[in-house]
């Protein structure tokens, strides 16, 4: 069963081989009159639902639901619907409180440290892929990770566009050359699934490249499992009014402008094409060895927690027990005698002109 994707349109089941959808990719025309990147895998599955008499798609990560509004990351927005036929949308998600917040992320910080001790203990091998809208809170949650980590430990892997030279390698060959030796950590911010969001989207990329990419993704990615590395994959999900509204922020902060690229901007006008992009990912490449697991990311303060506390859940640390150090008494002074102060150069007290 692994070489096949299920969809659920309310009692309707679909089942997908993916190999032989992938040798038959074309274009299918939508009701809205579109055509294209929904590979015919998708759109035979929504005309079979569809004959079926299923229900239409759900909008949050292809769950099967009775109706929904484009609205979050291509796992679109949540939508209730009323005694009355209304439909209307699902209410935000609760702040968390800043108290309860920051007790609990100390905490989880502190698992994480027993995490990377037993790591490195261990020699085992952690890769950890974060993936989602941009704006969606990738970022926040990688710095709180390794807050309280050793670098030389955990380390973040954020890599530029291709060079000439790598654009001829294999796909995954610069993302190998980053993998984890044992006793590391490594935290992806973006990885190889670029190829099957914006490299896609922007063209970056041909036809033939990302469909090679769902045909060899999986396969790369139990050959990681099978050598013993423990892959976690994330996607952070981000209403379009949360991710204008920190688009927007960063707009109007002068030391978090540098955050906001023209591809940010550009994403904006190609929203249902992230969106149609993002479903193709999630079919071709939520394998059993290595599942995708969503996070909701409108507060960043509960996304953060909840992926933290779920990654502690699905690795087998344990606590491991730290030998006892003391510290010795500090030695006499045998007589040395230190050069004169004036003889270095000292940085000028500027804060003590602040008052």
């Amino acid at each position: 069963m692994s070489g096949l994707s299920r969809m659920c349109h309310g009692r309707a089941a679909v089942v997908i081989d993916r190999r032989r959808c992938l040798e038959t990719c074309e274009p299918v025309a939508r009701s809205d009159g579109a055509t294209g990147w929904l590979t015919d895998w998708v759109a035979a599955a929504l005309v079979r639902a569809e004959r079926m008499g299923g229900t239409a798609v759900s909008k949050k990560d292809g769950d099967a639901s009775t109706g929904g509004v484009s609205g979050r990351d291509g796992d679109a927005r949540d939508v209730s619907t009323g005694g009355n036929g209304a439909v209307g949308v699902a209410p935000k998600p609760r702040r968390m409180k800043k108290k309860v917040y920051e007790k609990e992320l100390v905490r989880l910080q502190g698992e994480l440290v027993k995490l990377q001790e037993w790591v490195r203990v261990e020699g085992a091998r952690v890769v950890v892929v974060f993936e989602g809208r941009d704006a969606a809170g990738k970022g926040g949650v990688i710095k709180r990770v390794r807050e309280y980590l050793n670098p030389r430990i955990a380390r973040v892997v954020a890599l530029p566009a291709p060079s000439d030279r790598e654009r001829t390698k294999w796909y995954f060959q610069r993302y190998v050359e980053h993998l984890p030796a044992a006793g590391e950590i490594v935290l992806f911010d973006r990885s190889w699934y670029n190829r099957a969001g914006v490299e896609r989207v922007m063209n970056f990329c041909t036809r033939e490249e990302y469909i090679r990419f769902y045909r060899e993704c999986p396969i790369f990615e139990r050959l990681l499992v099978d050598d013993g590395i423990l892959l976690r994959k994330y996607w952070f999900s981000v209403s379009d009014e949360e991710q204008e509204r920190r688009f927007r922020s960063r707009l109007e902060d002068p030391m978090r402008r540098w955050k906001l690229s023209p591809m940010d901007v550009e994403s904006i006008n190609r929203w249902e094409d992230y969106s149609r992009a993002k479903d193709d990912m999630m079919m071709h490449t939520d394998i059993p060895e290595a599942p995708w697991n969503v996070v909701e990311s409108d507060d960043k303060r509960s996304a953060r927690i909840n992926m933290i506390a779920h990654l502690l859940s699905t690795l087998p640390y344990t606590e491991v027990a730290q030998s006892s150090i003391e510290l010795p008494p500090r030695p006499a002074a045998e007589g040395y005698e230190r050069p004169p102060r004036d003889m270095q150069a000292y940085v000028p007290d500027h804060a003590s002109t602040l008052g």
